[in-house]
């Protein structure tokens, strides 16, 4: 399988494309204004306690306090001395906490923090105030399991620091294992020394950008070839790589050619990740609308035309449609509550098995996910984390013409209101002799068609009207002079 990481870098924002054999697995975009904070580490001071929610709010720095629930507070440190561990209590407003931040702002809602502390490096994370050592769930390899618990016994770290093995760490020798841990070691001390330093509230530890997490999280043994096409970003990833990846060193490449992404046939595929409908081999179709806390997938069979009867046909689209949905959630980056209605099966072993497709698909997801199962319509519904703001979110607006309803009046609609208000001016200036209206040229059709509309209107209130179609009016405007 040939798989590329692609890093574009332009003056307004970094784009980043992971292709796997023609197919594009992920894509992301990051602008300098909207540049994620999730993992910085911030010296807070609690703001307000909220015990009917269970949650405090913490000044981070920020515009938007962030939300930090009761529970982690009542088991952080006595202040931000991290020096030593206070026993659980409770803590009042005003006092000071260190945070992490776990999920971006979203709408009117500040960024979620937590109080555990985690750093990701290559192979492992570092839990600076937990002394729990673990395996990542998602290596399921027991043998493996086994051997990187032994290679986690033997690291040599203080036995009240804490890690946990990352997925790409199967495989990895204990030499690789403990450089990470050693690197990370460095990277809380000097976040220790600059904890002592500032005051409350600031900025303690900033992640990685955009191109250095992809390197750190995606740049994995199977791809063959990452291209970038900056200079300044070339060396920077070279510099990047001798610490954690230096045997993948020979795989970065700066692009010589014009445009990357255009040359690399990327830009049309991005294109096509804002299209609500979503076409498969088999010419079935998704359809995949987004609101502020639901997104609703409906699968529909389109233009399959296997010669199978209706279960057969039902079952090998919602089949294919459960493979298409989880890389599209993938790209997108879609999170909340998700409902996919898939087509109705009758058989219950069909549903079982469309269910256990979307399950095994998802398990490699990167993002946490939690589904309930399928009903006997075909309804999934299911959670997936969201941390980021997604693609969409970051490259479009509301309209400012339909705002955010996606459709506008038809022709003959904005007619009929159009008559209705010019009945209701004429209502209002009863001395006016001649009046304009201009309106959208399709409107004017439609006004036009209705022969006796106009004429009986300047017959009732004694006027003459003039329709002006006009091309720079919107088909929802017009005006009355």
């Amino acid at each position: 399988m040939s798989k590329e990481i692609l890093i574009n870098i332009e003056s307004q924002e970094k784009r980043v494309a992971v292709v796997s054999d023609g197919t594009l697995d992920e894509f992301y975009i990051e602008r300098p204004q909207d540049k994620t904070i999730v993992g910085n580490i911030y010296k807070g001071k609690i703001e307000a306690i909220l015990p009917s929610i269970g949650a405090a709010f913490v000044d981070i720095g920020l515009p938007k306090k962030g939300f930090l629930y009761m529970s982690e507070i009542e088991t952080a440190f006595e202040s931000v001395d991290i020096s030593k561990k206070a026993p659980a209590r409770k803590v009042g407003k005003g006092e000071e906490v260190l945070v992490q931040v776990v999920k971006e702002s979203f709408g009117t809602k500040g960024p979620r923090l937590s109080a555990h502390i985690g750093l990701p490096g290559r192979y492992l994370v570092l839990m600076p105030q937990e002394a729990q050592r673990g395996i990542s769930r998602r290596i399921e390899d027991e043998e493996e399991r086994k051997r990187l618990k032994a290679i986690l016994r033997e690291l040599k770290m203080p036995a009240n620091i804490g890690l946990i093995v990352r997925t790409a760490a199967v495989g990895k020798s204990r030499q690789e294992l403990q450089r990470d841990a050693l690197f990370l070691m460095k990277l809380w001390s000097r976040i220790e020394k600059t904890l002592r330093k500032r005051k409350a509230p600031s900025m303690i530890y900033e992640e990685y950008d955009l191109t250095l997490r992809v390197v750190r999280d995606s740049f994995t043994d199977d791809v063959t070839k990452l291209y970038v096409d900056s200079k300044a970003e070339y060396y920077r990833i070279v510099r990047f790589m001798r610490t954690f990846l230096s045997y993948l060193s020979s795989r970065v490449e700066f692009y010589r050619g014009a445009n990357l992404f255009e040359e690399k046939d990327i830009e049309r595929r991005i294109s096509k990740i804002f299209d609500s409908k979503v076409f498969m081999k088999s010419k079935a179709y998704i359809v995949i609308e987004q609101t502020e806390g639901l997104v609703v997938i409906d699968v529909n069979s389109g233009g399959f035309r296997k010669k199978v009867g209706q279960e057969e046909a039902a079952f090998k689209v919602n089949c294919e449609a459960a493979v298409e949905i989880v890389h599209q959630l993938e790209l997108r980056d879609l999170g909340g509550i998700i409902v996919i209605d898939f087509i109705d099966m009758e058989r219950q072993s069909h549903r079982r098995e469309v269910l256990n497709i979307l399950k095994k698909h998802l398990s490699c997801d990167r993002a946490k996910y939690d589904i309930l199962g399928i009903s006997k319509f075909g309804v999934v519904e299911m959670t997936r984390e969201r941390i980021h703001n997604t693609v969409q979110s970051l490259s479009f607006q509301t309209c400012p013409y339909c705002h955010g309803k996606g459709r506008v009046r038809s022709a003959l609609t904005m007619a009929i209101v159009v008559l209705k208000e010019l009945r209701r001016f004429l209502l209002n200036n009863r001395s006016t002799r001649a009046v304009s209206l201009a309106v959208n040229p399709s409107v004017a059709d439609e006004i036009s068609k209705d022969k006796g509309g106009l004429r009986n209107i300047e017959r009732q209130f004694r006027v003459r009207i003039n329709l002006a179609p006009s091309a720079d009016t919107h088909i929802e405007e017009f005006k009355i002079t």
